[in-house]
């Protein structure tokens, strides 16, 4: 796991800040807002998309990971989930999966929110024995 830079990080939150000010969350008022930087360095955000047939609801982490793929982007380093709950939300188990996808095991997940908390995961601490494309072989 390469190390975070704090000025990495601030760009990270800042751009899941803004994403989470777009959630459409009518139903849960739950909104989250996450933020990415592909392999490449590209920096980009997502935000959940609820929908009134529940089961079609987008989190933000998979949209975040979508925006990057329709960019060209299949491979990230980091992502940020940000919340305004006083207890840091992990990824949910979809959102695990699709990170798993896309993401090294040593990869970086954070979550942060409004009071200036943190805590980071790797990949592979969130979704150890993960099912991946090497399953399919």
């Amino acid at each position: 796991m390469m190390p975070l830079k704090e000025e990495q990080e601030k760009v990270l939150i800042t751009a899941a800040k803004k994403a989470f000010d777009n959630a459409y969350a009518p139903y849960s008022q739950f909104h989250v807002g996450a933020a990415a930087f592909t392999a490449n360095g590209q920096l980009v955000s997502g935000c959940n998309v609820e929908n009134a047939s529940y089961g079609l609801t987008v989190c933000a982490e998979r949209n975040c990971i979508a925006q990057a793929v329709v960019n060209g982007e299949q491979r990230f380093s980091v992502i940020l989930i940000y919340t305004e709950q006083e207890k840091l939300t992990p990824p949910c188990g979809a959102c695990r999966q699709v990170i798993v996808e896309f993401f090294q095991d040593d990869a970086v997940v954070i979550a942060a929110n409004h009071l200036g908390k943190s805590k980071t995961w790797q990949v592979n601490e969130l979704l150890p024995n993960a099912f991946t494309p090497k399953d399919l072989i």
